[in-house]
């Protein structure tokens, strides 16, 4: 095994270990996943020897391939098998999908020192003892590379996040300067962070997929996953101890990646954050539900209008991809749900729409996608639509009462754009009764 993963579940299944398998020198990496905290679905793919089933859910059938590119599932809590996969010389890539929120950041962009899980790791590591964090555990296995005198890695966020090789850098050399200042020192010498643009759209697994598995394939297999025909890749940066031909697979490998990872974090995650909390406001439970619906769609063409104009790329490449998009929201048997997609908005809302905002603003318009996207969100930070599920809402529900409150915790800079904080205020107040013939979810 060459490659440790951390954050196992579906979305690294469809993406970061499809494109290993799909290598032509597949046979050269092989993966040890490990999951956030619990066990459930290490144990269900080591029962299973590591495979699983992909299902690429097309609009009108389903195609159905075993994967075999992951070869160990262990539990998040298995820190000493942590440590001792990312201590071993012919580990050459670490790669993470952990979420937004798994960084643990401060405000200012850096590791989020007051967070009391962060402070327990610094604690931990200066003793020795177990981490719980992303960056904690990616510190401890770090040093742990170091004592061993293994060599050089990269390591490969896979999060929805600006610049998330720098993200990633900041948080772990932020924790590891705290505990052990040489550390960091050596960190900055061995270790290459990898900046990414991810894409391909997964949503959790049913029970009616594992059932169809069983019919289509004869085989019983408890944790396949569903995922669209659509994928990208896109990686900047160095590999010092190598890494699988990706590129053979579809990868692809840019000098920039910021003009593709701002079309994706605007127009796919940003249109998915609109629809989450506009479309649940309105009944819907799905992506393609909230799409038929013609005024969240209207809502999502003008979110799109506006944000294309903040994407570096041309205007033929951009009408290319908006089309795509719409091919793939549309896609009927894609239950990507929206409780799902609007989990952790106090981390996701800010990258997604903030840039947009502001921009608009600056420029003396009154953008209405943007505005319905922040309305739809306070809607749902006072109860409307999906349930809250985001540990760092509370201070986000606290002003939930008003706009202009909750504009000056999101942006500091706009508290004082009163015009803005009224249309955002008249916005939640149109939405504040449910479609006709509807009721609240």
């Amino acid at each position: 095994m060459r490659i440790v993963h951390l954050g196992l579940g579906g979305f690294f299944r469809a993406h970061q270990a499809w494109y290993t398998g799909a290598a032509p020198d597949a046979a050269e990496w092989g993966i040890a996943a490990f999951t956030g905290r619990s066990r459930t679905l290490a144990d269900q793919l080591s029962e299973q020897d590591g495979l699983y089933t992909l299902v690429v859910r097309g609009p009108e059938r389903d195609e159905m391939a075993l994967q075999t590119a992951l070869s160990d599932a262990r539990a998040g809590t298995d820190l000493d098998a942590w440590r001792d996969y990312v201590a071993r010389p012919e580990v050459a890539v670490i790669t993470l999908t952990v979420t937004e929120a798994g960084y643990r950041r401060h405000r200012d962009g850096g590791l989020d020192l007051d967070d009391p899980d962060v402070r327990a790791d610094l604690d931990a590591l200066r003793r020795g003892g177990p981490t719980s964090t992303a960056p904690g555990r990616l510190v401890a296995g770090l040093a742990a590379r170091r004592s061993a005198g293994a060599g050089p890695v990269a390591v490969v966020s896979c999060d929805n996040l600006p610049g998330n090789g720098e993200v990633t850098a900041r948080v772990v050399h932020d924790l590891a300067k705290s505990a052990d200042p040489a550390l960091s020192d050596w960190i900055a010498e061995s270790v290459a962070f990898v900046t990414t643009m991810v894409d391909r759209i997964t949503p959790r697994t049913t029970s009616e997929d594992v059932q169809a598995v069983a019919a289509r394939t004869g085989q019983q297999d408890a944790v396949p996953v569903v995922t669209e025909p659509f994928s990208e890749w896109l990686l900047s940066g160095d590999f010092p101890a190598g890494r699988p031909a990706w590129d053979a697979a579809g990868a692809r490998f840019v000098d920039d990646i910021t003009p593709h990872e701002t079309r994706k974090l605007l127009m796919l995650n940003g249109g998915h954050s609109l629809l989450a909390y506009a479309g649940s406001a309105r009944g819907h439970e799905t992506i393609a539900d909230a799409m038929a619906d013609p005024l969240c769609r209207a809502w999502l063409d003008r979110w799109w209008d506006e944000a294309s104009r903040y994407v570096p790329l041309p205007a033929p490449e951009l009408t290319e991809y908006r089309a795509a998009l719409a091919e793939r929201f549309t896609n009927p048997r894609i239950r990507h749900r929206l409780v799902q997609i609007a989990a952790d908005g106090s981390q996701k809302v800010p990258i997604r729409l903030l840039t947009v905002l502001r921009g608009e603003r600056g420029a003396g318009r009154m953008p209405e996608g943007a505005v319905r996207m922040l309305a739809a969100w306070i809607g749902h930070l006072r109860g409307v639509g999906a349930p809250i599920d985001d540990a760092g809402a509370g201070p986000y529900r606290e002003r939930a009462g008003s706009a202009r409150d909750v504009i000056a915790l999101l942006a500091p800079d706009l508290a004082g754009d009163t015009e803005l904080a009224e249309a955002v205020d008249d916005a939640v107040r149109r939405d504040a009764q449910p479609p006709e013939g509807q009721h609240r979810p």
